[in-house]
């Protein structure tokens, strides 16, 4: 797994070694042909190599590379200035000299780049110590999603590949989360929540892929960092500032996309910027010429340096989407939203390992609705977060946060008070302000060697209408090693969310504290092993309870004639439980891939009646395989399956059923045949050219779907849901 989110001021104080010695290694004697060796290195604070392994890689390649690395010399990581200790990773290819160069000396470099002098390679992946993933975590570094079929590169898209989630539909990037509905899934980028995370028209994620360092799902019992929602936390964290010019950006049938970062002021300061348009209005355009669609986003962010503990930076990203008609010349919105974050953030680092952050976000939410009618929120926040070691093996995290969410309809242009539309859309949609005030706590204490344990309380108090609400959610997790390799992984948590629309959707939100806090009670506990070949598998078994719920979709029931009335306003129980396994070889190996499975059921109760809900699928797997086919050729593919909805009406047949037969007919409310299941595969494929030591470009071919298969919702087929790519990606 992948490092946890970095501490406050993490992102701009802590840097990776450097190594400063030459990377060459001398092609074995006596070998042939080309391979690859992908070393663990721990790097002391002095810049020495302290232990090296070679965890990919076969002989005699892996003995001359370690006899190598043990001899290297890097300038060590830094935290907040103080060199500190750090695991990395570092590839490296043999190639076999040239036949018509006898007397070239033979070498080996840096993966995928040709051995020559140069400056001087930075590591595939670094690992600080002291910082490790929270137990329960899933994580993809933005590497491996780049090789993930289906995803297109985008860290977010791959979400769905992760255990514990469960689509709504092939291809539309929503997705329950241990039963837990879209609405009640947190998404925060460096902290910062985010409305929605993926653009109209099956879109990429609002968020260009290169500023994204990695992307980390917390299904349940979550760090006391996050609140205010009831179910999963998916947690983006931007990559730290770099100070060299480098940039990527791509091109594709249906969007492009830029980034580029360089440094100013001698270093002391970095400016990123980067977006992706979409001309995919264009396309669709020829197929329907009265049909627009449009999506496009930005990020920039600038660094400055204040001085060797102190950074300031302003962070601003926002994304556009619109789906229209045209009429008589005239645009008529179907629907439109948009969204923009103003963050600025001062980061002070004291002591060898401490961070303060102090910061302050502004923001604007707007959703179009037909016939001119807007929901719109204006937000403002700061937040304080502190990350202090008490002592050796024991860290504080701790924090507070304030969020004001000033929400308004607007009818522009539209004044018919006897509009009973308009008049539901206000009672449904009141104009308020809301302000969330909260406080969090917890320890990492690692008391024995392979024994972690992560105590936390979080209280946030809701204010709305005159209303208020309080929540206070404990959690603790806890990992601990059972052998060599072998780690027992528990969480335990509680979580409190105001009223939820179904969906995320900017400045939508069901009308403040009305009916009291949503809440739920998150356990899992699972077992991570540690297999050869650079394997890893996790097995964990999880329970969710929900209470006071305002999941309508999921609790649309069942069809019965004695249901009760289901409404955006109702309140209804529910429960998931299940099982996730997640088998894993990086994606970036030689040959990598992964199969995620979860078995589980997701229960819903109104009244006295109770049934699955609308979104459970009992079976959900995902299988992937990615491939190095030698001269810079990769490939692979994804194959998903999962079961069909609930269909069944159990009052179909009831007058059959016996006198006093209500066990019977509970069992078949519970029990529900269902929609046949789906399966879909995804393809990639990729050839890339290295130009430079540090340029590149690619050319890669990818389809989701490329089954044609369509998926059966309420008896209709719906789709095939296929979409293609083609697109050329350049980085320097």
């Amino acid at each position: 797994m992948v490092p946890s989110p970095p501490a406050p001021g993490a992102p701009s104080a802590v840097l990776p070694p450097t190594l400063l010695s030459s990377s060459e290694v001398a092609y074995p004697a006596g070998a042939a042909g080309e391979a690859k060796v992908l070393l663990d290195l721990v790097v002391s604070a002095e810049g020495a190599v302290l232990e090296a392994r070679a965890i990919e890689g076969g002989e005699p390649f892996a003995g001359a590379a370690l006899e190598a690395a043990r001899r290297w010399r890097f300038s060590p990581a830094t935290r907040s200035g103080a060199p500190v200790r750090a695991r990395i990773r570092f590839a490296l290819t043999f190639r076999p000299p040239p036949v018509d160069e006898p007397d070239a000396p033979p070498a080996a470099g840096p993966a995928g780049r040709a051995a020559r002098p140069g400056p001087p390679p930075a590591p595939d992946e670094v690992m600080i110590r002291g910082q490790r993933t929270p137990p329960g975590t899933s994580s993809l570094t933005r590497a491996e999603v780049r090789q993930l079929p289906g995803a297109f590169g985008d860290p977010f898209r791959a979400i769905e590949a992760l255990p514990g989630v469960t689509p709504i539909l092939s291809g539309v990037p929503y997705f329950y989360v241990r039963g837990a509905p879209p609405g009640n899934i947190g998404y925060f980028l460096d902290g910062v929540r985010v409305p929605y995370l993926y653009h109209v028209g099956l879109g990429p994620s609002v968020v260009h892929p290169g500023i994204v360092d990695r992307v980390d799902l917390y299904p349940g019992g979550y760090p006391a960092r996050y609140g205010r929602f009831t179910g999963g936390i998916v947690a983006g964290e931007t990559t730290p500032p770099r100070p060299e010019w480098h940039g990527e950006g791509n091109i594709r049938l249906l969007d492009a996309g830029a980034l580029v970062e360089g440094p100013f002021a001698g270093g002391r300061g970095t400016a990123l910027v980067g977006g992706r348009y979409s001309y995919t209005a264009l396309a669709v355009s020829l197929l329907a010429p009265e049909v627009k669609l449009d999506y496009r986003d930005y990020q920039a962010r600038i660094s400055y340096d204040l001085g060797p503990r102190d950074t300031l930076t302003l962070f601003s990203f926002g994304a556009y989407d619109l789906v229209g008609e045209r009429e008589n010349d005239r645009l008529n919105i179907l629907f439109g939203a948009e969204f923009y974050r103003l963050d600025l953030r001062y980061d002070h680092g004291f002591g060898r390992a401490s961070n303060l952050r102090t910061a302050v976000t502004l923001g604007y939410d707007q959703t179009r609705l037909p016939e001119n009618r807007n929901a719109q929120d204006r937000l403002a926040g700061a937040r304080v977060e502190l990350t202090h070691p008490l002592r050796e093996g024991l860290l504080l995290r701790a924090g507070a946060d304030v969020m004001v969410d000033d929400y308004a309809i607007d009818f522009v242009g539209y004044t018919d008070p006897y509009d009973d539309d308009a008049k539901t859309l206000r009672e449904a949609l009141p104009p308020r302000t809301d302000v969330a005030l909260g406080a969090r706590a917890d320890l990492v204490w690692r008391p024995l060697p392979g024994v972690e344990l992560v105590p936390g309380l979080r209280a946030d108090l809701f204010a709305s209408g005159g209303a208020t609400a309080v929540g206070l959610d404990p959690r603790v997790a806890a990992t601990v090693g059972l052998a060599r390799g072998v780690r027992a992984v528990h969480t335990l948590g509680l979580a409190h969310q105001p009223p939820s629309f179904i969906a995320p959707v900017p400045a939508i939100n069901v009308g403040g504290l009305r009916g009291g806090l949503q809440r739920a009670a998150q356990a899992s506990s699972g077992v991570e092993l540690d297999l050869p070949a650079g394997v890893s598998a996790t097995a964990t078994v999880f329970k969710s309870i929900f209470f006071n719920m305002s999941d309508a979709l999921g609790a649309s029931g069942d069809g019965g004639d004695d249901e009760p009335e289901i409404s955006p306003s109702s309140r209804s129980l529910g429960s998931s439980y299940g099982l996730e396994l997640f088998v894993r070889r990086r994606l970036t190996s030689r040959l990598g891939g992964f199969v995620t499975y979860t078995l589980s059921r997701s229960i819903r109760a109104v009244g006295r009646e109770k049934f699955p809900a609308s979104f459970d699928r009992a079976h959900v797997l995902n299988l992937a395989l990615a491939s190095d086919l030698g001269r810079r050729w990769r490939a692979g593919g994804r194959f998903v399956f999962y079961t069909g909805f609930p269909r069944f009406d159990p009052d179909e047949g009831a007058d059959e059923l016996p006198p006093g037969a209500a066990e019977a007919l509970a069992f078949r409310r519970l029990h529900p045949p269902r929609q046949p299941p789906f399966y879909r595969l995804d393809v990639r494929l990729e050839k890339r050219w290295q130009v430079t030591q540090t340029r590149w470009w690619s050319l890669v071919f990818e389809v989701l779907n490329t089954t044609l298969n369509k998926e059966i919702i309420e008896n209709e087929p719906i789709g095939p849901v296929t979409v293609p790519s083609i697109g050329v990606e350049a980085g320097f």
